[in-house]
């Protein structure tokens, strides 16, 4: 706003010069106002003139008598006196004929001028008129600029003065904490956690092998499976099936496909794409139970996970905290793109905002997409011990990017970020016969066919 007032500005400027017409103007008025001094002047002549020749036909009529009675020389004087009237009289004439000329050259400039000058005050007036509007519309744009500054100033001091209780409230948990708490202890207590953290995660794998194994042997070591499930059945890390008998075909001669399992039912969901002896749970697999299975022209089993999958330590409230800026970004490395390998592994960012996701390279836009029904977001099915950073993103039909985070909680807080968004972008409104009906787009992000999944969790959720 500032930059159109100071363009309107400089447009009045431009016009307040064009007024020097009005000197233009003046000068016409000068010229009119010598040629009516000189017309008066050419009426004198002309009187004069006239008076002249009243003056010379006396002359010559007295010289005429005279010659009658004149004898001798001086007769001959007369006569002389006579001629000399005569060449008067022609050259009275001539400039009688030259102030003709001189009259009608100066009544036509005097014409001229007075067009000129009524041409001139036109000229000004409009220029006065336009001059008026565009300071009207120059007073109105200023107007305009400082309704808008007073609104952002308002606005900035609204925003400030949340911040600042935010910021006072967080102050005060702090100085709450400090006061409950020694740093010494405080810093004891989180090396006390964190090693109660490693023991739980130690001793919820054995209990998993001890499972697997009393599983077997109330199986029989007849049918003992040839395969088993290897990992942490928690969300950021990844499982992996693995042969535990001589007599397991090769991996890569089986078939293998992942399901989720509802934990009331039972009921299988396919994990399209999920076709690799390695799957890293996504935020969807949080509650529910994890299925692979594995085919081959000898044999046919399926490996469950020994309960639902874990959420990860910390991770909601970490999403509930980016879920209020109006923009989080990620770096990424593009591992491929259009399902081809990409090259080059220099960092990229990732934006999710409220209303799109952006993919950009310094100053260079990748992908730009508005969230919308053709838009997947999910974990990369598949891959190797990376897949737990590693997510896939489809922003358009025809193209998709396979994206490496930082960290597992990256990975996981971008896709349960995008898809609050997304779910908070599902809803819109429409006015039809005073009646207000609203419509559920449906925009759902997950990966191929997974609709249903991320439906139910985000019903969960």
């Amino acid at each position: 706003m500032k930059e159109v007032a100071r363009n309107e500005t400089a447009q009045l400027l431009d016009q307040r010069n064009r007024l020097s017409v009005r000197d233009l103007a003046s000068k016409f008025e000068k010229g009119l106002a010598a040629a009516s001094k000189l017309s008066d002047e050419t009426k004198l002549r002309d009187v004069a003139s006239l008076e002249k020749h009243v003056l010379l036909e006396n002359l010559r009529d007295a010289l005429e008598s005279l010659r009658e009675r004149a004898v001798g020389k001086n007769k001959d004087d007369v006569e002389e006196a006579l001629a000399m009237v005569d060449a008067l009289a022609v050259q009275l004439t001539e400039r009688e004929g030259e102030l003709v000329q001189e009259k009608a050259e100066v009544k036509k400039l005097a014409s001229f001028l007075k067009q000129a000058s009524e041409d001139a005050k036109k000229l000004v007036d409009e220029e006065r008129a336009f001059a008026r509007t565009e300071i009207e519309k120059a007073r109105a744009a200023v107007q305009r600029v400082e309704e808008a500054l007073q609104e952002q100033e308002r606005m900035s001091r609204a925003t400030g003065k949340q911040d600042v209780e935010e910021l006072m409230k967080e102050v005060q948990q702090a100085r709450r904490i400090k006061m409950l708490h020694q740093p010494s202890k405080v810093m004891d207590m989180e090396h006390e956690l964190q090693a109660l953290r490693t023991q739980l995660t130690e001793k919820s794998k054995y209990s998993i092998k001890l499972q697997k194994e009393l599983a077997m042997s109330r199986r029989g070591e007849k049918n003992t499976p040839c395969f088993e499930l290897d990992g942490t059945e928690a969300l950021g890390s990844y499982l992996q099936i693995q042969p535990c008998s001589d007599r397991a075909p090769e991996l890569l001669e089986c078939s293998i496909q992942w399901y989720r399992l509802t934990s009331e039912g039972g009921k299988k969901e396919l994990i399209s794409g999920a076709t690799k002896s390695i799957y890293a749970p996504e935020p969807s697999d949080v509650g529910r139970i994890l299925q692979a299975d594995i085919v081959s022209d000898v044999l046919s089993i399926s490996l469950t996970t020994s309960g639902p999958i874990d959420p990860a330590a910390g991770l909601g409230n970490y999403v509930e905290a980016l879920v209020r800026r109006h923009e989080t970004e990620f770096n990424v490395v593009i591992v491929q793109m259009n399902g081809a390998d990409h090259p080059s592994e220099s960092i990229h960012v990732l934006h999710v905002g409220k209303m799109r996701m952006k993919l950009c390279k310094e100053t260079t836009t990748v992908a730009k997409e508005y969230y919308s029904s053709f838009m997947q977001l999910c974990g990369v099915r598949g891959g190797g011990n990376a897949a737990a950073q590693a997510a896939f993103w489809q922003p358009k039909i025809g193209l998709s990017f396979v994206l490496a985070f930082e960290s597992e909680r990256e990975r996981n807080a971008a896709i349960m970020l995008a898809r609050r968004f997304a779910f908070d972008c599902n809803v819109s409104f429409i006015s039809l016969s005073l009646s207000l009906i609203y419509i559920y787009i449906g925009i759902m992000l997950g990966g191929p066919d997974d609709r249903a999944a991320v439906a139910a969790a985000t019903h969960e959720t």
